[in-house]
């Protein structure tokens, strides 16, 4: 009988799974704008979604860095792939009901995916400017 994972001395606990839900919506949580927005989408999804800040995460196990997450948010599938920027917000609000979903579809065209990419990016190297709606409001970005 061969030896089992566990009774290796040597072997380094492997970290703990995440659960598997539908999708992650990863934001930063020291920006009051960020938090309002993602704490607007978790309001909008169902309980197979998550939403957390990049902060309460091991955000290598994403494969993602600090410098990733402070310049933008992402989305995460249950299969590791990931989707930032305005394809982040679109994979948010194709999960959610109502109306939506279209909107989601409409930032992906391709004549509207490079504005929605531009004006994703003028929102978020501003977002310090933006009205401190909502907690924290310590965005020094």
């Amino acid at each position: 009988m061969g030896k089992s994972p566990m009774s290796d001395e040597t072997a380094e606990p492997s970290p703990a799974p995440m659960p598997n839900p539908s999708g992650t919506l990863i934001y930063d949580g020291d920006c009051g704008f960020c938090t309002s927005t993602a704490m607007w989408a978790k309001n909008r999804l169902s309980d197979d979604y998550r939403v957390v800040a990049w902060q309460a995460l091991n955000i290598e196990l994403f494969g993602l860095t600090e410098a990733d997450v402070t310049r933008s948010a992402w989305w995460v599938e249950p299969d590791g792939c990931l989707h930032q920027e305005h394809h982040c917000i679109a994979k948010a609000l194709r999960a959610m009901h109502g109306p939506w979903p279209l909107l989601a579809s409409m930032l992906t065209l391709a004549p509207i995916s490079p504005l929605a990419r531009y004006t994703y990016r003028l929102i978020a190297r501003n977002r310090h400017r933006m009205p401190r709606f909502g907690r924290p409001k310590t965005c020094q970005r």
